[in-house]
């Protein structure tokens, strides 16, 4: 599968705005990369800080019948991610805390929202995904850190995000191949209980 990308400078949200192109443009699949959010969310709620020079991104596609479950991309999408992050931090720890954190060295670096909307009776997933890369934000609860302080490497968001597409591109190219034992083993590798 090819993504439509899309490009935008500030956003509400690259989910929100996954949203608004499926609900009002029709599209059935896309990426989408934003330079700055102003109201980016986490899971149950919770406030994303997007803090400017990092990852801001959505994937979005219509599920199908021979495609993963919702909660298997749950576990798909955190290793796809991995996969990108460990272009940059191959020598560190890297974990994820399901169900949708990824960790350094034991501090946050990336976050996952995955959403469900229907449309037309045809059901999409909405895939958020958030990595810092040059700051992290400062919360009591955890840890967070970033690419750069981890390796003293900026990495180019244009690339970073090739990457990320690339991988999502190849996982829909592969679906046929697709099993999820597979992607179950690695994620017991990785998965901080």
């Amino acid at each position: 599968m090819k993504f439509k990308c899309f490009s935008y400078g500030s956003v509400k949200s690259t989910n929100s705005s996954a949203m608004y192109l499926i609900k009002k443009k029709n599209y059935h699949n896309g990426f989408i990369l934003a330079t700055s959010q102003k109201k980016g969310r986490g899971r149950h709620g919770k406030k994303w800080i997007s803090k400017k020079g990092n990852f801001f991104s959505t994937i979005f596609f219509q599920i199908k019948k021979n495609y993963p479950t919702v909660e298997q991309f749950t576990t798909i999408n955190s290793l796809l991610n991995i996969d990108v992050i460990k272009n940059y931090c191959g020598k560190n720890k890297i974990n994820f805390k399901p169900p949708n954190d990824i960790l350094v060295n034991n501090k946050k670096i990336c976050g996952i929202l995955q959403e469900v909307i229907t449309k037309d009776k045809n059901k999409y997933l909405i895939v958020g995904i958030g990595i810092n890369l040059v700051t992290n934000p400062k919360i009591k609860k955890y840890i967070s850190t970033n690419i750069y302080k981890e390796t003293n490497i900026k990495p180019d968001l244009n690339k970073i995000s090739e990457q990320v597409l690339k991988k999502y591109e190849n996982f829909f190219k592969n679906i046929k191949k697709y099993n999820f034992s597979k992607f179950k083993l690695k994620s017991k590798k990785l998965a901080l209980c």
